[in-house]
């Protein structure tokens, strides 16, 4: 089995959850299993250990991206840096916020948390409509970073995140692919 198919035979689906209709694709089971965990993280670790797609930083979106990002840093041997929800961070910060379905959310990340010119690989757990990715990605280059690549376990094409980032200029990584929202 290759190592797209092992992963996504550990992702559990939750029906009809946060709403009728929704069916969510919930990462812990990869978590809790050490050997998948191992694996998921070994997926990420080899492409980034490439020269060419090795990051300075690897930032990490609230929440689940703190978990891969913060564990694929310390691989690496790189720094990790969080990019929060609004009002979570105690230092100065800058904020991007962005629409959601429902709404909109801020996410913030430190001032001094990248430098001008880092490389920095954005992580998240999941790409869904790309509102979280593209606020992170924005927040970074306020900063005078250079956001490399995006990557995550889970791709949900059909709701369009994956074409909008891309159409921003971002390459992405995903392990994983699910048909259906």
């Amino acid at each position: 089995m290759d190592t797209s198919a092992y992963l996504k035979s550990h992702i559990r689906t939750v029906p009809d959850w946060p709403a009728p209709g929704v069916q969510f694709r919930d990462i812990t089971p990869l978590l809790q299993n050490p050997k998948v965990f191992r694996v998921l993280i070994d997926a990420f670790v080899h492409r980034y250990m490439e020269r060419a797609l090795r990051p300075d930083v690897v930032a990490g979106l609230d929440a689940r991206g703190f978990i891969i990002g913060s564990v694929l840093a310390y691989e690496l041997g790189v720094g990790f840096v969080p990019i929060r929800k609004k009002g979570k961070l105690p230092f100065t910060t800058v904020e991007e916020t962005y629409e959601l379905e429902y709404g909109s959310a801020t996410v913030e990340l430190h001032t001094d948390a990248v430098q001008p010119g880092d490389r920095v690989l954005l992580i998240d757990d999941l790409i869904a409509t790309g509102g979280t990715m593209m606020a992170g990605k924005k927040l970074l280059e306020k900063l005078g970073a250079v956001v490399t690549e995006g990557a995550a376990i889970v791709a949900l094409p059909e709701l369009g995140g994956l074409d909008r980032l891309q159409a921003a200029g971002l390459a992405l990584n995903t392990l994983v692919s699910f048909e259906g929202h």
